[in-house]
């Protein structure tokens, strides 16, 4: 069987050792034909690391490339446009990968020319050892088939588990550390990642899900194309503090973002219901603190940010939000650039 080449886009952001170990574990892959895009919004690097990159560029091994912003969805369409492969599969700079990696995701599209996207299974740190426990006799919690509400647009967020489950299926939407695209979703169909979702562009992935499924493309999830996240407390693709204020509106106005482009106004309430009552009141599974000034403050986020969602609507009457991918277009976007000698 000859398998599609595949095009790895790695978006990094103030990652070192991390990225590093992530690039080893690519580079081993045995697969007849791939190549690893890094795109860079780290403005330096420590001398170790910098040396690292530069000598895998200068080898050949990766395509290195250098912007002077830092935006995941950005990124991701910076990448896509520099990618010759047919597939183009994205991971995060902080994970690790097992054998087989790439063969996992590339014979779903080989088999099956309605599968348009590969959703991949992902074990986070405190999984590292149910990464070898496949079997679902040996895990400790399976789903064999998620339930039917996992494919409801306006509330699947909250039962789409693409940890636990082990037999494959169609699911709604992708997890960004570990997805893999048919290329021509972008070259042809004219889908791209929007750059308005902010910070750590929560949603960013499932926006483009849900507009990806209008093409009749399928998303199919393959346990078996799984990866370890390893959820690195500094670093990541986004130029925002997890702990700060601009985070906490960033993170709501991404879901609002997401819900008012896309789901009906009964799943658009469905959602924002769903939304007020875990990550507002704390009710499982989210789990958060209950006391009334935390619920006040975290109420106060959810507020603004659904404002901000409407005044980027508002904006996109005149402005698409495509910023990078605009500069980038423009040839504004890049003060160095660093790729493999061809």
């Amino acid at each position: 069987m000859v398998f599609p080449s595949i095009s790895i886009i790695i978006p990094t952001y103030r990652r070192e050792e991390p990225l590093q170990e992530t690039l080893e574990d690519v580079l081993k892959q045995d697969y007849s034909a791939f190549e690893v895009l890094v795109i860079d919004q780290t403005p330096t690097h420590t001398p170790t690391v910098e040396a690292y990159l530069e000598q895998l560029a200068e080898s050949g091994k990766i395509r290195w490339f250098r912007v002077n912003w830092a935006s995941l969805p950005g990124a991701r369409n910076y990448g896509v446009r520099r990618a010759t492969g047919e597939i183009i599969l994205f991971i995060d700079d902080d994970v690790k990968l097992p054998e087989g990696y790439l063969q996992a995701h590339a014979r779903n599209y080989q088999e099956r020319p309605e599968i348009g996207a590969v959703a991949g299974r992902v074990f986070d740190r405190m999984k590292l050892a149910d990464s070898q426990k496949i079997n679902p006799k040996d895990s400790p919690y399976s789903i064999d088939y998620l339930p039917p509400q996992a494919m409801d647009p306006g509330i699947a967020w909250y039962y789409i588990d693409l940890v636990h489950t082990v037999k494959p299926q169609r699911v709604i939407s992708t997890r960004g550390c570990n997805m893999s695209f048919r290329r021509d979703i972008f070259t042809e169909r004219g889908i791209w990642f929007d750059e308005r979702f902010r910070g750590s562009a929560v949603r960013e992935e499932s926006d483009f899900c849900l507009r990806l499924r209008q093409t009749g493309y399928h998303i199919w999830y393959d346990p078996e194309a799984y990866l370890v996240h390893l959820g690195e407390e500094t670093g990541g693709c986004h130029d925002i503090n997890t702990r700060s204020l601009q985070y906490q509106l960033t993170f709501y106005h991404n879901h609002f973002l997401m819900a008012l482009k896309n789901l009906t106004p009964v799943q658009q309430l469905r959602l924002y219901a769903k939304l007020f009552d875990c990550h507002v009141l704390g009710n499982p599974p989210c789990n958060k603190g209950g006391s009334p000034i935390k619920i006040l403050t975290r109420g106060i986020f959810y507020s603004l940010g659904f404002l901000d969602a409407l005044s980027t609507l508002v904006k996109s009457l005149w402005e698409n939000g495509q910023i990078y991918s605009r500069q980038d277009l423009e040839g504004s976007a890049v003060p160095v650039t660093q790729q493999a000698k061809v």
